[in-house]
């Protein structure tokens, strides 16, 4: 059997820590109160600050980071971390714009992390649609994080990334028995665009993990911003609604406490 920690830090921050490795997801550290432009007309105001300071996270071994452009996902402070990093992996577009210290995977690429006296973690990049069809050149490029090492009893642990519920996000359902997954949710709207949805709404989020048969459900990415619509209430709302298997797979990290997880 197998346990990791996960403490998350904010919005879709969180550090894992695992069989001796420390893990990051999407570095975001900037005090509250500033507006943020993401392109193309949309703004969001960031609301809430981390629950943990970056100065006092010890050592990195890798940050994994759905995409570098969004300031909920990599803000100054975030990106100031990286080069101290042991390593940074994200999208092929932002491997380029982020330069030598950072790797790009496209979908389904896979590498590995090793080091002495630990077991390695497989990492894969899965898709994702950061909006609705067509959306991608506006969005731009987003990825997923499957990571696979020995002794998992329950599956594999992945990571979402700021997607909607789309062909390529189900397709994970069908290559991977997942069993923890860290759900980014949120339906993020902007004004400007209407009704239209960039993240998942949480009945979507309730049905990727009724497909997925995921044993554990870790919601991010829905609180601490302006653009998010959709909270905590809506997420229990909608998880309450859903089969039993995933009501019951639901669990909620409290911001700034490691949180044991039977992987």
């Amino acid at each position: 059997m197998s346990e990791l920690r996960i403490t998350h830090i904010g919005g879709p921050t969180t550090l894992i820590e695992v069989a001796g490795w420390r893990i990051l997801t999407d570095p975001t550290f900037d005090a509250p109160g500033r507006t943020y432009r993401f392109g193309w007309g949309t703004a969001s105001r960031k609301l809430t600050g981390p629950a943990v300071p970056a100065e006092s996270l010890g050592g990195i071994d890798v940050v994994l980071l759905t995409h570098d452009h969004h300031a909920d996902n990599l803000d100054d402070s975030g990106r100031a971390l990286l080069p101290a990093a042991g390593r940074v992996l994200t999208t092929v577009a932002g491997g380029r714009r982020l330069g030598a210290y950072a790797d790009g995977l496209g979908p389904w690429q896979t590498t590995a992390l090793t080091a002495p006296g630990r077991p390695a973690i497989e990492i894969t990049a899965t898709p994702c649609r950061h909006g609705p069809p067509l959306s991608r050149p506006v969005a731009g490029e987003v990825t997923g994080f499957v990571l696979r090492w020995a002794g998992q009893q329950h599956g594999p642990l992945w990571i979402t990334g700021d997607t909607v519920l789309c062909p390529g996000v189900r397709q994970v359902a069908d290559r991977f028995a997942v069993g923890t997954m860290v759900l980014h949710l949120g339906a993020v709207r902007f004004g400007l665009t209407g009704p239209v949805r960039y993240t998942m709404t949480a009945a979507e989020g309730a049905e990727l993990s009724r497909l997925t048969g995921a044993r554990t459900v870790l919601p991010v990415h829905y609180e601490g911003w302006g653009h998010f619509s959709q909270g905590r209430a809506a997420v229990e709302a909608a998880f309450a609604a859903a089969p039993a298997p995933v009501r019951a797979s639901l669990r909620w990290l409290t911001p700034g406490t490691a949180t044991a997880v039977t992987v």
